[in-house]
């Protein structure tokens, strides 16, 4: 009597207290490993595995080791069996099994169901507001700071840009998204770009992804942190993916990118900066980011380019715009919510789309609706008009710098904003700008 050949089997198994990590492995026998791996020595009974995925295959080995050649930066380092997590990677992993050659065809594990937790009710041990001496105002103070920053970037904006520059400034280089959550398994609260390096860390040919975020450091305001998963740094190379090692974590680590291990890491690892940091410290990170001389991509209001404390950058041509606005930001339930950014960079732009919104013509050849004079004199243009033909200082919004006009052979007349009166009555605040003598 013929043997009856033995199935072969791929799976994704998970440890219920193990969020960002999954094992991916072969066998021919899908209850028999299950069992062993919730029998391992030393293990919590609170960190159950289950099944996330499990397929029939022709050649488990072969699927096996397809998947390690095109996750290789997604292994961890020490233990190879284990893959860096998060709803979308997961896609990606079941997307790419099922269509090996080998799949032959999705197998459902009914898992066995958790006993009832018991809720044990403690005393509270935290000191209350009034001891720490801190007000019902603080609190909202600072929650309502929060959420101002809570602006979480979509990926198609992230791969729209990115996407604009040539692969080769990427090729062997460090990444640093110092205000980026990499490691939840929950989508809604990991950045786009850390998921967007990690999905192209082969394609990009990069050395290195180092992937940071801040967490609040006040222990009474639990629901004003950004991302709840703690303080946690991971880095992903050609060799696997890791996180931070605890002796790595100083005391009082709150990753945020103005602490001396992000700095560290900035000034001694990183070549390329890119991130979407916070709205309410973006005069100090830029002063960081371009303070050390690194290469950076980065989100920021697009009012920047008329405030005064970003304009000398762009005066003394330490940052550009780049090559696309931003509109749409998401908030941490999913949701749109609106806001103007832009995206800044010290990256060379090349072929500048937007350019073509210029329309520089001589002055008699602005519509009239478009162009005005305030109170002292000066000459107001809109709609991206530019009066090529003009030497004295005029005044524009901001349009016309993100779409190049520094570029054009203008320049900056004031490093503040200026801010027009019409018959006594305030207008918008605008750039003062001029033609750079030399130039026809």
């Amino acid at each position: 009597m013929a043997k009856v050949k033995e199935k072969q089997y791929i799976y994704i198994v998970q440890a219920q207290l193990e969020p960002s990590k999954c094992k991916i492995g072969k066998t021919n026998d899908l209850n028999r490993r299950l069992k062993e791996y919730n029998n391992v020595t030393g293990k919590s009974k609170e960190n159950k595995y289950q099944y996330l995925f499990s397929c029939e295959v022709i050649n488990m080995a072969e699927a096996e080791n397809a998947i390690k050649e095109v996750f290789f930066h997604l292994r961890e380092e020490t233990n190879k069996e284990i893959y860096f997590y998060n709803s979308v990677l997961f896609n990606d992993y079941v997307k790419f099994i099922k269509s090996h050659k080998s799949f032959i065809k999705e197998i459902f594990i009914k898992t066995e169901e958790s006993k009832k937790q018991i809720v044990k009710i403690v005393k509270r041990t935290k000191p209350s507001l009034e001891e720490r001496g801190v007000t019902k105002k603080d609190v909202l103070q600072r929650a309502q700071k929060a959420k101002n920053d809570e602006f979480y970037t979509r990926y198609e904006d992230v791969e729209k840009e990115i996407l604009m520059y040539s692969k080769s400034i990427w090729k062997n280089k460090v990444v640093f998204c110092n205000c980026d959550d990499a490691v939840d398994a929950d989508e809604k609260k990991t950045s786009a770009f850390s998921l967007y390096f990690i999905k192209n860390f082969k394609e990009l040919e990069l050395k290195k992804l180092i992937c940071t975020h801040y967490v609040n450091d006040q222990p009474y305001l639990p629901f004003v942190d950004l991302f709840d998963q703690g303080p946690k740094g991971y880095i992903f190379t050609k060799n696997g993916y890791r996180e931070f090692g605890k002796k790595e974590y100083p005391p009082g680590y709150n990753g945020s990118f103005d602490h001396p291990l992000s700095l560290k890491i900035l000034n001694e690892e990183a070549d390329i900066v890119c991130t979407n940091p916070p709205f309410s410290k973006a005069k100090e990170y830029w002063e960081i980011i371009i303070g050390s001389g690194k290469k950076f991509l980065i989100v920021s209001g697009e009012t920047n380019v008329k405030n005064a404390a970003y304009i000398h950058f762009f005066i003394n041509k330490k940052v550009w715009a780049g090559y696309n606005d931003l509109r749409w930001f998401l908030t941490p339930k999913r949701e749109l919510t609106r806001a103007a950014a832009f995206w800044f960079t010290n990256f060379s732009i090349k072929s500048r789309p937007k350019s073509k919104n210029l329309k520089i013509v001589p002055l008699k050849e602005i519509p009239e609706k478009y162009k005005n004079y305030d109170d002292e004199k000066l000459l107001l243009v809109d709609y991206c008009y530019i009066p090529g033909d003009y030497k004295k200082p005029f005044a524009v919004s901001t349009t016309p710098i993100l779409s190049g006009l520094l570029e054009k052979g203008y320049k900056y007349v004031q490093d503040k904003e200026y801010v027009p009166y019409i018959n006594g009555k305030r207008c918008f605040g605008r750039v003062l700008v001029q033609k750079c003598e030399g130039i026809e």
